[in-house]
């Protein structure tokens, strides 16, 4: 009994107990909840998550390399210039005019490089080796290469063939010559320089036109008439010319042997080029076959390696104009039975490119030093480019006149055909390169102005190019349908 009569006041004591237990834990909770820290999400948290891995990148860099990563070193100089290009990039992509087209985040890059290379204290620190430096500017190459290849469409080819055969050939030969003539009598270039520069200046830049076309082609412009279609077409196959003419007057101007020799090898080197792009083409069009796993990647990783080999490979052993051919065959060869693979291995080249690019631009325009240049230089290398930008506008609006166009059509063609940026990027420090690797120190004269031609012409047109293509075309472009697109007159 006494027993029963304990149970209920032991269970009250219990339950209170439980109760201020549960009191405390309730007022450490809130404590708790009061002195906790949030971490910082969204852009902040992004910041330092990338600040974090960019350190650490350079702590493992530094274990495998040592004083690389140091200033002075090449890995610091280049992902200096890397981060720098990518921010010059990013602000010139910022800057928005009202009814003024966007400015390509190209030129910022360029910029970028520029002003370290001639900003006193900061020119001390940055330092990347030729033959790293050469690498990177080749390696660019091969996409640019890889992506024209990729971008050749055979089925626009075969409906444009006529007015893009003329559209790429044409205005890029006559640019080529008109420069070799006004470098020769205004600048006293030998010839063979003369036309080295005239096919660095002659390609024009998929990395402004085509953007600035497919935005037309959304909206409309000019679709009825494929005028957007065979502009993109077209520029691939300029780029082509452009980089077969620049490699076969390289080896005839720094090679001592018989001119007619040279040109036979240059021959010989343009047939063994297209002989391995078909071979190596078809092999990567079924393998790996099209039930494997990841298979747009496995392809991409095998087409840029091919390409590279075939590239840095050729130059290696002398073979120079052999190996942009064979990267450019191989590309447009495998990739057309690749069907709906094709655009993924695209938009996987595309991501490579966007790591490439600002270290490009940025590299050249490090290569330009203002205390190198002599005081009349800049106003003959205008000049010379200015005469020369004529001529191809000129032939340029001749060119399409056969091609069912109406008067403001071929003035908007002929004005869209001028932004130069990637080729030359890639072309204008290569004959430097070259005469440095022969010690052939009497020609770094010629060559430092090519690469200062190179330069300016992506300064000047760029820019101009693609706003000229924002502004005109809206204007003269007549606006349809997307679906309305039709053949062109041949």
């Amino acid at each position: 009994m006494e027993s029963k009569s304990e149970d209920p006041q032991a269970a009250t004591q219990n339950f209170g107990d439980e109760k201020v237990e549960e009191t405390i834990l309730l007022e450490e909770s809130k404590k708790t909840k009061k002195f906790r820290i949030n971490p910082p999400m969204g852009k902040v948290n992004k910041i330092i998550t990338n600040g974090v891995l960019g350190v650490l990148f350079c702590v493992i860099i530094w274990s495998y390399t040592g004083r690389e990563v140091f200033p002075g070193g090449n890995l610091f100089g280049m992902l200096i210039i890397f981060y720098c290009a990518l921010i010059g990039g990013n602000l010139l992509h910022l800057i928005k005019i009202p009814l003024v087209p966007p400015l390509p985040p190209l030129l910022g890059m360029l910029l970028a490089g520029f002003i370290l290379r001639n900003t006193p204290v900061l020119r001390d620190y940055i330092y990347i080796n030729q033959s790293w430096s050469s690498n990177l500017r080749n390696t660019a190459l091969t996409i640019i290469l890889v992506r024209a290849g990729l971008g050749l469409d055979p089925q626009a080819l075969q409906k444009l063939k006529g007015v893009c055969l003329r559209l790429s050939m044409g205005p890029c030969c006559v640019e080529a010559c008109s420069a070799a003539v006004f470098s020769h009598f205004i600048m006293k270039f030998p010839w063979k320089w003369g036309f080295l520069l005239g096919f660095v200046l002659g390609a024009v830049s998929p990395a402004v036109v085509v953007p600035s076309m497919l935005l037309l082609q959304e909206q409309g412009y000019g679709v009825k008439k494929g005028i957007p279609t065979v502009l993109i077409a077209a520029s691939s196959f300029d780029d082509i010319l452009a980089i077969t003419g620049f490699n076969t007057f390289l080896t005839i101007t720094y090679s001592s042997g018989p001119v007619y020799w040279i040109i036979i090898m240059s021959f010989f080197e343009i047939i063994l080029g297209v002989s391995a792009g078909i071979i190596i083409g078809y092999f990567l069009r079924y393998f790996p076959s099209s039930d494997q796993h990841i298979v747009a990647w496995k392809r991409a990783f095998l087409l840029m390696g091919t390409s590279i080999v075939a590239v840095i490979g050729s130059n290696r052993i002398g073979l120079h104009a052999a190996g942009g051919l064979a990267a450019i065959v191989l590309t447009f060869v495998s990739a057309i039975q690749w069907d709906h693979e094709k655009v993924k291995v695209q938009k996987i080249i595309a991501g490579t490119w966007q790591i490439f690019q600002p270290l490009l631009f940025g590299l050249v325009g490090a290569e330009v030093s203002v205390a190198n240049l002599e005081s009349n230089t800049i106003g003959i290398c205008v000049g010379t480019l200015s005469l020369s930008l004529l001529a191809r506008i000129f032939v340029t609006f001749l060119l399409v006149c056969f091609a069912g166009f109406s008067f403001k059509e071929k003035i908007f063609v002929a004005l869209a055909w001028i932004p130069k940026a990637t080729v030359q990027a890639v072309l204008g420090p290569l004959a430097l390169e070259a005469g440095r690797s022969k010690n052939l120190t009497h020609l770094e004269v010629y060559a430092k102005n090519v690469m200062t031609m190179a330069f300016l012409a992506i300064l000047i047109t760029a820019p101009n190019g693609a706003l000229l293509i924002g502004l005109v075309g809206p204007k003269v472009l007549s606006l349809d349908k997307p679906e309305e697109a039709g053949e062109i007159i041949s």
